[in-house]
C-alpha cells in the first residue's frame, strides 16, 4: 500500500530539482578573477575615458602637460594600491 501511495504522489507532485553538478575549477577561478578585478575595471575606465574625452578638453589645461600628468599618475597610483590590497587580502 505505501508503494500505491509514493507512486501516485510522485504522479502528482513534480519531483525536486537534481542537484547541480560542481562546478569546474576553471569557471571558479575566472568567475574570482572578474569578481576581484571588475571593480577596478569599472573605476579607472570611465575615470580615464570622462576626464580626457569630456573634462580636459573643454578646460584651461587641454593638451598634454604637467596637470593632466599628474592626473594620469593618480589614477595609476589608485590602481597599483588596488592590485597591492588584492594581492595582500589574497595571502592573509
Amino acid at each position: 500500500m505505501r508503494a500505491l501511495i509514493e507512486r501516485v504522489r510522485g504522479m502528482v507532485r513534480p519531483a525536486g530539482c537534481p542537484v547541480p553538478a560542481a562546478p569546474c575549477p576553471a569557471a571558479q577561478r575566472r568567475r574570482q578573477l572578474l569578481r576581484l578585478w571588475l571593480p577596478l575595471v569599472m573605476f579607472a575606465v570611465p575615470t580615464i575615458v570622462i576626464a580626457y574625452g569630456f573634462v580636459i578638453p573643454g578646460s584651461c589645461i587641454h593638451g598634454f602637460n604637467e596637470l593632466t600628468f599628474g592626473f594620469a599618475t593618480t589614477v595609476l597610483g589608485a590602481c597599483i594600491s588596488y592590485v597591492a590590497g588584492v594581492r595582500a587580502a589574497l595571502r592573509s
